[in-house]
Parts: C-alpha cells; sequence; structure tokens
C-alpha cells in the first residue's frame, strides 16, 4: 500500500521533532492513526499534503476566530510587513491593542503583552505572589494554564490527552506551591480557604474550561470565588486564554459578570499570530517592572506583526457584535444534533461532545467518558471531511466563517459518525 505524503511527513518529522510533532495533542496518540499535514487554510476549510479538504472545527486551537485567512488579518499584517518584523523598542499599536483590549474588558485597566498563554499565567502568578506576599495558588483539576511547573498539577489539555502523571522534571517545591480542588466544588474551595486562607496569593481558572472537554462554570461558582478571594485578600485571576474574545466580546468575566483581578489573554488576541498578554487592576499592573520591583521580560513582547494581527481581529469583533449571534447558533445546530446517551457540553462557540450518558461538571466526570468510542467518531468524522480536535478532552471552535453549507454538510456527518461509533 503506497504511504501518504501525511504518513511519509510524520515519519520524517519524528527523526527531528519529539514524537514528530511541536504540541502533543497534534500527534493523535489519542484516537490513533497518523495526523494529516496541513498545507493550507481557506475560510472555515483546510487542505493537507496529500490535497484532501476538511471543515476545520479546531481553528488553531481557538484563534481564528474569523476562520483562515480573513482579509482584514492579511492587509494588516502585510502593512505592518512593509514597516519592519521586529524592533525590540515601543511602537504606537501597542498602545492602540492595550487600548482595544482595555475598552472591550473593563477588569483590565493595564495590559502587559507577552508572547504566549503560558508566559501570561506564569507572569500573573508572579505578580499575583509579589502583590500578595503570599506564595500559595489554587487551581483546579483538569484546567490547564500552560506548561508553567506550578501549575502543571491534575492539568488538563494534553496532559490528561496522554494519560500523564504530573510531569516529570517539576521539582516537588514548585508543585507544593500548587493547592487543586475540583472544579464547580464550591465546599472543596471553601475548606482550602479555611485551612490555609492567609497563605494563599491567587485562585486561577478557566472560567469555561476548554482543555478538559468544554465544562461551563454551575451557577454560582464564579461568584463563590470572587467571594472568597475577596474576604480572603486573595487575587482572582481568570485564564481568558482560550475564552477571550470567543465566546463574548468581553471574554467569560463579561458573560458571567464577574470582576476578577487579574486577566489572561491569548489566542484570539493574536488572530492566529503568537502573542498574549496578562492584565487587570492599576494598583496590582503599577507593581511590573519597570514601573515596580516584579520582573517581567521579553525580546519579542508586543512584535508587530502579532500586535496588527490582533488589532484588526478585535477591532473587527467590536464593529461587528452580530458575529457573536451567528456563532452562537452555528454552534446549537451542532449541539443539537447529538444523540441520547450523549452528552454536550456548550458555551457560546466552544463546544464537546462526551461519550457518557452523565452530565460532566469536572475532570473525573470528563474521564468517564469512552474514549475508545471517541476515537471511533472522530476517524468517521474525518473520513467525511471534518477536522475535529483529536481528543475527548479538548473543546472545538466554531468560526465566523462556518457558513449555512458548511454546519448542514457537519450535521449530516455527526448523524451517521454518532452511529458508526457504536
Amino acid at each position: 500500500m503506497q504511504q501518504t505524503r501525511s504518513t511519509q511527513l510524520f515519519e520524517r518529522a519524528r527523526l527531528s521533532i519529539p514524537g514528530g510533532v511541536n504540541s502533543p495533542v497534534r500527534a493523535f496518540r489519542s484516537v490513533g492513526g497518523t495526523p494529516p499535514f496541513i498545507a493550507r487554510g481557506e475560510g472555515s476549510h483546510i487542505f493537507d499534503a496529500d490535497g484532501n479538504e476538511f471543515i476545520d472545527y479546531i481553528g488553531s486551537w481557538g484563534p481564528l476566530i474569523l476562520g483562515h485567512r480573513h482579509p482584514v488579518v492579511l492587509d494588516a499584517v502585510a502593512e505592518a510587513l512593509t514597516r519592519g518584523t521586529s524592533f525590540g523598542a515601543p511602537t504606537e499599536q501597542e498602545i492602540e491593542l492595550a487600548e482595544t483590549v482595555r475598552a472591550m474588558v473593563p477588569s483590565v485597566e493595564m495590559v502587559r503583552l507577552v508572547n504566549s498563554g503560558t508566559e501570561a499565567t506564569m507572569s500573573a502568578l508572579r505578580v499575583a505572589r509579589g502583590f500578595t506576599g503570599r506564595d500559595l495558588t489554587v487551581k483546579f483539576e483538569g484546567c490547564y494554564h500552560g506548561h508553567v511547573d506550578s501549575l502543571l498539577v491534575k492539568a488538563g489539555s494534553g496532559v490528561a490527552t496522554l494519560g500523564l502523571p504530573d510531569s516529570p522534571g517539576v521539582p516537588k517545591g514548585f508543585s507544593d506551591t500548587t493547592l487543586t480542588a475540583p472544579y464547580n466544588d464550591v465546599p472543596a474551595l471553601e475548606e482550602i480557604f479555611r485551612l490555609h486562607g492567609p497563605q494563599i496569593a491567587a485562585v486561577i481558572v478557566e472560567p469555561v474550561c476548554g482543555n478538559m472537554g468544554c465544562i461551563p462554570p454551575a451557577p454560582g461558582f464564579h461568584q463563590a470565588l470572587r467571594r472568597l478571594t475577596a474576604d480572603n485578600g486573595s487575587l482572582l485571576i481568570f485564564d481568558e486564554v482560550m475564552t477571550g474574545f470567543r465566546v463574548a466580546a468581553g471574554g467569560a468575566q463579561a458573560l458571567y459578570g464577574i470582576r476578577p483581578d487579574l486577566t489572561t489573554l491569548g489566542k484570539v488576541i493574536g488572530g492566529g499570530l503568537p502573542i498574549a498578554a496578562y492584565g487587570g487592576r492599576r494598583d496590582i499592573m503599577t507593581f511590573v517592572a519597570p514601573s515596580g520591583p516584579i520582573y517581567q521580560a521579553g525580546t519579542l513582547s508586543g512584535n508587530p506583526l502579532a500586535v496588527s494581527a490582533g488589532l484588526a481581529v478585535l477591532r473587527h469583533l467590536a464593529a461587528h457584535p452580530e458575529i457573536y449571534t451567528r456563532l452562537e447558533q452555528a454552534a446549537a445546530e451542532l449541539a443539537a444534533a447529538a444523540p441520547q446517551g450523549i452528552t454536550v457540553n456548550r458555551v457560546g462557540s466552544m463546544l464537546t461532545w462526551f461519550f457518557t450518558d452523565q452530565p460532566v461538571t469536572n475532570a473525573d466526570d470528563a474521564r468517564r467518558s469512552d474514549t475508545k468510542r471517541f476515537g471511533r467518531f472522530f476517524h468517521a468524522m474525518l473520513d467525511r471531511g471534518i477536522y475535529l480536535p483529536p481528543s475527548q478532552f479538548e473543546a472545538l471552535f466554531v468560526s465566523a466563517a462556518h457558513t449555512d453549507a458548511d454546519i448542514s454538510t457537519t450535521v449530516d456527518a455527526l448523524r451517521e459518525s454518532f452511529r458508526l461509533a457504536e
């Protein structure tokens, strides 16, 4: 049997790249088979090295809310290229992006641009510890906040997909500074604060989980987080790397009416180019160097190409609020295609079909899903030209580029694939 071009590329990649990929979930380990190597994207579709065409529901894992190669992004990057690719010095557009973020996310009074979501969460935690003078952080089981040493404790995303324990290479002293609780479990969090309240610098949370599959907050959960942190002098950090500008123009905090102390942003903020940010209350952010003593720096922070792309996307979203209505409608139609015995969780344009007939409200619930059945479903969808996240424990993303025809084709494929996965 003749090898496909993607298979050849994967074998070649494994000689030079660990596992053949530069981020673990891409390797298809949990679903089996060989990942297609992508050659190009257009709108809601991607094309692999063998010429196969797929309707794309990964969207670069969330950033491409407008789809691939949207004209406003291409034009912005092309214009930025005429000025240069990097300066390592301040630019006016950095100010414009910071001002746009402030206007769209009212809790963010000051913002610092960085290069990745991991860098944003790492920096936000350092700021929280420096500002409060405390060492402990609380996170929730199954929430993934990047590969920060102290946060790879009971993490989601690729760690859950590959069934890994807490990652080797993380010193015990780092993990000892992190306390964990089940997501959506207010009594467990209350007990943690009863025992450790004066030592807790911050609680960090995905306000909508996307890294153990899509799991929304239970009613009152975020209100309890806000109350407990405020009562104990701790900071509340919303990790909106995934949800920022995705579930609503102002992020999940706008959707649920919560004002965190610090927020991390990524993905959509860069429009498909690598950029992220952290920000929050002015009195906290003025502790960041050079205004204050908490050091954080980055050679490529505020890269002009990424800033231009992100600014173009955010301005487009702000000028076209109807996009969110369209995303809501399209995602709801996909969610409604699930048969009995499948649990569907959705918030806005993020959703996951869990192969379990029980509610999924935390990491333990998600782990009860039938991952082998999911793998059969995934490949049935791939065979029908639908590109989904290759893991039961990841959310999929609808973009503004998905047409009515895309959604109709996907619904037909879903109905057949759910049947074939039995």
